[in-house]
C-alpha cells in the first residue's frame, strides 16, 4: 500500500516536473547572453522564506530565463522575462510580475537584485550602479546595499552576497560550470 501511494507521489511529480518543461519556449538569440549553472540558497533572517537548490540562469538582464530545481533535482519553478515582463511557472500556477525585483520580493519578502547577479556570477560588479572595493585584504565589493564577498571566487566558485538592512539576507551560489558566452 504505502509502496503504491510513493509511485503515484513520484508519478504526480514527475508530471508536475514535465508540464513546467513542455511550457519552455527558446529565449531570443542575445550576442551577449550568458549561461551560469549550480547550487544556491537564499536565507531572509526572521522569516520563514528563503530555500535552496540548484539553479540555471541564462540571457541577460534585458531577457533570459531562470530554473530552480529542489536538491533533488525536480524542476519546481521557472521564470522567464523579457523586458515587458516576468512569467513565473511552478507545477501548479503561472504569475505575472512587472520586473523581476517584483518576483523576488514576492517570494522571499525582499528583493533580489537578479539584473546585478550576471556580473556578480562573474566576480565583478554591475556596471549600472555604483560600487566600492572591500577594505584591507577583503575581496569583493559593495553594491546596492549587498557585500559581495569574493574570496572563495577563485578556487571554489564561490560567491556569498549579504545585506543587512531592512532585513538581513544572505545568497549564496556555488557554480558548477563557469558563465559561457561573453
Amino acid at each position: 500500500m504505502h509502496r503504491r501511494l510513493l509511485l503515484a507521489v513520484i508519478a504526480v511529480a514527475l508530471t508536475a516536473c514535465a508540464s513546467i518543461r513542455d511550457k519552455a519556449l527558446p529565449l531570443p538569440e542575445q550576442a551577449d547572453a550568458l549561461q551560469f549553472s549550480g547550487k544556491l540558497s537564499v536565507k531572509v533572517t526572521g522569516r520563514e522564506q528563503g530555500g535552496s537548490g540548484s539553479f540555471e540562469l541564462q540571457g541577460t538582464p534585458r531577457a533570459g530565463q531562470l530554473e530552480l530545481s529542489s536538491p533533488l533535482g525536480q524542476l519546481i519553478a521557472r521564470t522567464r522575462w523579457d523586458g515587458q515582463s516576468v512569467l513565473l511557472q511552478t507545477p501548479n500556477e503561472q504569475r505575472h510580475y512587472a520586473d523581476l525585483d517584483s518576483l523576488t520580493a514576492d517570494l522571499l519578502g525582499e528583493a533580489i537584485p537578479v539584473a546585478a547577479l550576471f556580473d556578480w556570477l562573474r566576480g565583478r560588479p554591475w556596471p549600472d550602479a555604483p560600487s566600492q572595493a572591500l577594505e584591507g585584504e577583503a575581496k569583493g565589493f559593495r553594491q546596492l546595499g549587498w557585500t559581495v564577498d569574493l574570496a572563495g571566487f577563485a578556487d571554489k566558485a564561490l560567491i556569498v552576497a549579504r545585506r543587512s538592512e531592512p532585513s538581513e539576507v544572505v545568497f549564496r551560489a556555488k557554480l558548477e560550470t563557469p558563465a559561457t558566452g561573453q
